[in-house]
């Protein structure tokens, strides 16, 4: 069967994707917070074959300009799923999403790449929220971290026969996130080697036990969020390549801070119970490690990814 035509070149989307935490300490591949850090994205469909580029942010030295480019492969492979004629693409990016700092910068440009490509389908493939999270978990290899780009807030992800499902939930009011962000970056391929294949059943019925509490903390009880963001499954097979982030987050939990690593690290994340409590874990950062750690006092992003069309002849987003 022959693809359908495309959208009409010149036509202009814009995308707003935020920053994700995905593990939370125990709900490893699970569980993932969407935070107000954010990729900006403005997207053009052009003759085909054709790609412009104007990128900059986080990790934009790196970032290829080809077709190769995460957006546009996310972009393409819905285009192609939907059986529509892939159109070239104009690309102005401004990313605030750390790169490589594990805080869901590959999840952000997936789901910032879905979004891109339902705007652009409108009125040609009409994709609904199912959609947009099979095709984007297609993409990133599972859903922990796209689920709360793409619908925000806090997301748990599984997987069933018809398919990869989200629940959202809203967070309690008192939780108030802080990342620390190192100068370093570290691979999630790498960090995920480390993980064994194999753990003691007594590690997988504590975290068990954690995962749940940890859902009542942050929607309901956020007192019992320290006992609630203990781990055992995949925080210390990773610590040893990530030592610095690892002493971090003992010594912030030693002082009563419900600290994790953010996603495969090497940041990590405070979920503390007000904007003093930040300001202390802060202190306690400072003086814990030899890294510096550039602190990110940021809010639970409760919109996720969102799309527009933009009207011929308006301004661009700044």
């Amino acid at each position: 069967m022959s693809a359908s035509e495309g959208p009409m070149p010149g036509r202009t989307v814009e995308v707003r994707v935020p920053a994700t935490s995905a593990n939370l300490g125990p709900g490893f591949d699970t569980l993932g917070l969407a935070l107000s850090m954010y990729d900006e994205l403005e997207v053009t469909a052009l003759e085909p074959g054709v790609y412009e580029f104007d990128i900059s942010g986080s990790g934009a030295e790196e970032i290829a300009r080809d077709a190769s480019n995460l957006v546009i492969r996310s972009i393409a492979h819905v285009f192609a799923d939907a059986g529509v004629t892939m159109p070239g693409i104009r690309l102005i990016a401004r990313n605030g999403v750390p790169h490589g700092r594990g805080l869901g910068s590959s999840g952000a440009a997936v789901a910032a790449g879905v979004l891109a490509a339902q705007g652009l389908l409108k009125g040609i493939v009409e994709l609904d929220d199912d959609a947009l999270l099979r095709l984007a978990t297609e993409l990133e290899g599972h859903p922990d971290n796209v689920a709360p780009a793409l619908f925000g807030g806090l997301t748990i992800a599984w997987t069933a026969e018809r398919g990869p499902q989200h629940k959202k939930l809203l967070v309690h009011r008192g939780v108030s996130p802080l990342v620390l962000v190192p100068g370093y970056t570290m691979s999630t391929k790498a960090a995920r080697s480390l993980q064994p294949e194999h753990v003691p059943s007594e590690d997988a019925v504590f975290n068990v036990s954690r995962s749940a509490l940890l859902i009542a903390a942050l929607t309901q009880s956020p007192d019992v969020l320290l006992d609630a963001t203990d781990d055992r499954l995949h925080q210390d097979y990773r610590a040893p390549a990530m030592p610095e982030t690892n002493r971090l987050v003992r010594a912030l939990r030693a002082e009563g801070f419900a600290a994790v690593v953010s996603g495969a690290g090497p940041s990590v994340l405070v979920l503390c119970d007000g904007p003093g409590s930040r300001l202390e874990a802060v202190r306690v950062a400072e003086s814990a490690t030899d890294t510096p750690w550039i602190p990110q006092m940021v809010a639970v992003d409760v919109r996720g990814g969102t799309v527009r069309e933009r009207a011929e002849g308006s301004s661009s987003q700044s």
